[in-house]
């Protein structure tokens, strides 16, 4: 077996060395992370952590891997229902967990989380939030030296599942309820995120709406924003017949420029989030049982480290009508 000291020994340096590398010490040169880098996989050389944990009888230890968010502690709520969701359902399985964030691995390459990962003798990963554009988690899926599944993501390979609800059926159904309801035509529609693929189910299912239902559309970017929501609300509501929002959030910031311009025009979000009773109005939302599409996650998770082959998973949603009687205790 390779051991800390044969990597060394390749790599020209001082086994202290190559452990500070190994996690991630400060102050070591680019040339020397390379160097140790290099003599490692070339050795295939596995940390006495990772090792023991692999000849364990256990399935593993497992990261959930959280994209918090940097504008707002409202979006939050999710984060922590998904959390509560994974480790609930991780101590029932007898996996050991621990929580790590995106803002960790910033500046980081793929090859440095993973030994990083390997470091903490983690086998399987759940990640929550994950872009197109970031590509450097991106490589770490494609790598497949984790068994990974990723939350509201279509990537699916041998050692990586997708557990998501429909967003795009889910969309195109609460949007047709309230517009029905209200019997509008003329839609301003705030999406999330530019190029997430969350948006982008959610934009085709108001796609399909508006072809089905011979409606006219305005779609603005409100980046899950609830002041960007309202700025866009300010400028476009009063020309359209009904505001659908790609989230509670923008929602509530969508309602509040409707009420602050006194016109009246109905409002639905996506989601569920609780935050959405105390707005004062009812409106239609998506909700999503964030707990169960976590646990749902850790059991498939589970899954893969046992043998199983990576797949799509496709979780059920309801349509609701958020009400402040319904959330108070």
């Amino acid at each position: 077996m390779v051991s800390i000291k044969d990597v060394a020994r390749h790599a020209g340096v001082a086994i202290s060395t190559v452990s500070k590398v190994l996690n991630h010490y400060p102050n070591v040169s680019e040339e020397t992370k390379v160097k140790v880098n290099k003599a490692v996989e070339e050795l295939n050389f596995v940390p006495n952590s990772v090792a023991a944990a692999l000849s364990s009888k256990q399935a593993g230890r497992v990261a959930l891997l959280v994209n918090l968010s940097s504008k707002t502690q409202a979006i939050d709520e999710i984060n922590m229902q998904y959390i509560h969701g994974a480790i609930n359902k991780a101590m029932e399985l007898n996996l050991d967990v621990i929580t790590l964030f995106f803002s960790m691995f910033k500046n980081r390459t793929a090859e440095e989380i993973t030994r990083y990962l390997q470091s903490q003798s983690i086998t399987g990963i759940i990640i929550y939030g994950l872009s197109k554009e970031n590509k450097v988690l991106q490589k770490l899926i494609s790598d497949q030296r984790f068994k990974c599944v990723v939350i509201d993501a279509p990537i699916v390979n041998e050692n990586t599942s997708s557990v998501w609800i429909d967003h795009r059926k889910a969309q195109y159904d609460v949007a047709k309820k309230t517009i029905i309801e209200n019997n509008c035509k003329r839609v301003l529609y705030i999406s999330g995120k530019k190029n997430g693929y969350v948006t982008d189910e959610r934009i085709k299912g108001m796609e399909d709406l508006v072809r089905d239902m011979g409606l006219t559309m305005l779609i603005r970017n409100g980046d899950f924003s609830e002041l960007q929501a309202r700025n866009i609300t300010m400028r476009y509501g009063k020309n359209k017949d009904v505001v659908v929002c790609a989230s509670d959030l923008m929602a509530i910031g969508a309602m509040k420029a409707l009420i602050e311009m006194n016109i009246f025009r109905p409002v639905c979000g996506f989601d569920g989030i609780i935050l959405m009773g105390y707005v004062g109005k009812q409106m239609n939302t998506v909700h999503q049982d964030f707990e169960g599409i976590s646990a749902k996650a850790m059991e498939e998770l589970q899954k893969l480290m046992n043998g199983d082959k990576g797949k799509n998973i496709i979780t059920p949603y309801t349509l609701e009508r958020m009400k402040y009687m319904d959330i108070i205790c």
